[in-house]
């Protein structure tokens, strides 16, 4: 990602967004990331409940942040200023997590950003007739 140039997020199709997140998942840079954030940016993480409010705050976060996921993106999904990105974040030791993105957009920018983690479990023999297995 061009730290230098921001691009104009509330351009991109899903492939050009797809494509982007892939770069910024790949490469996590706090640096870079703060550049695409608005400067009235919030994150919220409704099942810790946890808000983190400020661009600042969120680039701090990550730069304490232990041992950062590797992160594989499933799928964007946009509709005007608004992107859904569903992937998985593996953090090691077995911690896998499915997570659920929705970025919302303003000025070019990522606005508010909400994260849904998830478990995986495994289903009930009662339902196994209805349903093929998925590949994690």
């Amino acid at each position: 990602m061009d730290e230098q140039r921001v691009p104009d997020l509330e351009e991109m199709d899903e492939q050009q967004a797809q494509h982007f997140l892939v770069e910024m998942f790949t490469h996590l840079s706090a640096e870079a990331e703060y550049e695409m954030r608005h400067e009235d940016y919030v994150m919220e993480m409704p099942q810790s409940g946890e808000r983190i409010r400020g661009r600042e705050k969120m680039r701090e976060f990550q730069e304490a942040y232990p041992t950062p996921p590797t992160i594989h993106l499933r799928r964007v999904v946009v509709k005007e200023s608004l992107w859904v990105a569903e992937g998985v974040n593996d953090y090691g030791g077995g911690q896998v997590f499915t997570v659920v993105v929705i970025f919302e957009l303003r000025d070019s920018k990522i606005w508010r950003d909400t994260r849904y983690y998830a478990e995986p479990f495994e289903a009930p023999e009662w339902r196994a007739q209805w349903v093929e297995r998925m590949e994690s």
